[in-house]
């Protein structure tokens, strides 16, 4: 396997989930302007030919899979039309998320915690097993998981904060795993803060299995419009997409986008070792 500094650059493979706005199209737009081929997977359909599109025209080779990363059988379906089309994969992009509810923990409905755990963990979850092959046969690879911010530090935002966390931890088990089969596999765990996407709005995919959204009480509705606001004045997803890459040519493993946060992931370290509980990570 050649180093993986190569992965990114004409000719190679890029699959990225979450692909049709925010991040995801941040991504593709970089990957395609580096010359690689892209892949993009959604699950909305209309919006991922809109973005594919958007693209293509700008020259990018591009193949838009509808996809629901937490179907396991659409993640394998994704992995063959990509090896079927360009007959490898060099760089996944494991970045679909949605957000959900900030309420007490026990009023959630059952079916939320599905739907967020589903996209935000199973579908990191799907990639890795589904893909990682794959990524093993190629000359080249480097995978980055989408975490956030929310999951470096204590806990916050209910389950989407928990399903960050999750995906952290996942991560840094995969890069022992790797390492101790010898893998040069390249591997990032991304942990965003504020950034202008579509995330505020991700309801709009919420499954009926997860039943109605709940109505907000004041206290929730304040904290949501806080965070709304946060995310309107975020970094632009061209920045994070900057960010990435050249987090993939230095290999490093935790690309942070901010420092604002930083005191509150330190914070954390200290009171696990100290045994004290943690303190609120925010403001």
């Amino acid at each position: 396997m050649t180093d993986v500094t190569d992965v990114v650059s004409p000719g190679r493979v890029a699959v990225v989930t979450g692909a049709a706005s925010g991040i995801g199209l941040g991504f593709c737009e970089r990957f395609a302007a580096e010359g690689m081929r892209v892949v993009m997977a959604d699950v909305e359909e209309a919006a991922l030919k809109s973005a594919a599109d958007r693209v293509a025209s700008a020259g990018g080779e591009v193949l838009p899979v509808a996809t629901d990363v937490s179907e396991a059988e659409q993640v394998d379906a994704l992995r063959d039309q990509t090896l079927s089309t360009f007959g490898a994969v060099h760089l996944l992009c494991n970045n679909a998320g949605v957000g959900g509810s900030h309420a007490p923990l026990w009023e959630i409905p059952l079916g939320e915690w599905e739907w967020i755990l589903g996209v935000n963990l199973w579908g990191v979850v799907h990639g890795v097993r589904s893909f990682m092959p794959a990524l093993l046969d190629s000359d080249a690879a480097y995978l980055v998981n989408t975490a956030s911010i929310f999951g470096a530090f204590a806990g916050a935002l209910g389950p989407y904060g928990i399903s960050k966390n999750a995906v952290v931890t996942l991560t840094e088990t995969l890069h022992f795993q790797l390492a101790e089969l010898g893998s040069p596999i390249g591997l990032s765990v991304l942990c965003p803060g504020p950034v202008k996407t579509n995330f505020a709005t991700s309801e709009r995919n919420r499954p009926a299995s997860a039943g109605p959204a709940r109505v907000r009480d004041d206290h929730e509705q304040g904290a949501r419009e806080t965070f709304d606001q946060l995310w309107a004045s975020g970094r632009e997803p061209s920045e994070v997409a900057d960010i990435v890459v050249e987090g993939i040519r230095a290999r490093r493993f935790y690309l942070l986008t901010s420092t604002n946060r930083n005191e509150a992931v330190r914070r954390r370290g200290e009171q696990i070792v100290a045994g004290a509980p943690p303190t609120p990570p925010f403001p």
